[in-house]
């Protein structure tokens, strides 16, 4: 099974450093190091080090002041690709990347609660990791009234990104019910619990802006590597 489209190399990077903005990781007013050396650490180039920062800067999150430096600026407004995404490391932040484990098109579970029109919904499961680490299973139900088929080749590491540049769906809010079940027996061997194990599990409800449910999702995580996190402002 291919890897989940993976984010370009600019816009990963400013995921990263805006996770480790949001976790508190980076404070606010702190100087970045130099561009040259920043580039040399991540190892990237020079001009794509620029692009990420001139990303974070468009998301408010980076005051640049010529012939002084890159500073940190934050705020309570969680912004990116990720902004949705609510696990993170147990030092927080993290990168979160996707290995996409299966995608078939089902019938609508009767567990579930109800979301989109028609009977039949796209199953994805996916193996998530935060800065390679595995920290999540997760199974997502998206409503096949949005879509006929979903290609395996350009699913993206943000489904929520791949819909919008894709199937013209706009993901606007969610509502997260946390609680505990157990693994499912499809989990891979690649993560650190086994499948009946019991794991903190995140259900998720994801509404468009048509105000319906597009989406559900259930998100199993290991908590000696990851934590839920949802920041009020």
């Amino acid at each position: 099974m291919p890897q989940s489209a993976p984010l370009p190399a600019y816009l990963r990077l400013a995921e990263t450093f805006g996770r480790d903005i949001a976790s508190g990781r980076l404070k606010d007013g702190h100087r970045l190091p130099p561009e040259r050396e920043m580039a040399a650490d991540q190892g990237v180039a020079v001009g794509t080090l620029r692009k990420a920062l001139a990303e974070l800067e468009t998301r408010g999150l980076l005051i640049r002041k010529h012939g002084s430096g890159n500073y940190v600026r934050a705020h309570g407004r969680a912004v990116g690709v990720y902004a949705l995404f609510r696990l993170e490391l147990i030092e927080g932040g993290g990168l979160p990347t996707a290995e996409l484990l299966s995608l078939e098109r089902c019938a609508k579970p009767a567990d579930l609660p109800a979301f989109g029109d028609g009977p039949d919904a796209h199953r994805i499961r996916r193996l998530r990791r935060l800065s390679g680490q595995p920290a999540s299973v997760e199974e997502i139900w998206l409503c096949a009234s949005y879509a006929d088929r979903l290609d395996r080749g350009t699913l993206s590491e943000s489904l929520y990104l791949h819909y919008r540049r894709h199937l013209g769906l706009n993901i606007i809010r969610a509502e997260d019910r946390v609680g505990q079940e157990v693994l499912p027996d499809w989990t891979p061997a690649t993560f650190g619990m086994s499948a009946g194990a019991p794991a903190p599990q995140v259900l998720r409800l994801s509404i468009a802006d048509d105000g319906r449910v597009a989406e559900i999702s259930r998100n199993w995580f290991d908590p000696g590597i990851a934590r839920y996190v949802a920041r009020l402002a």
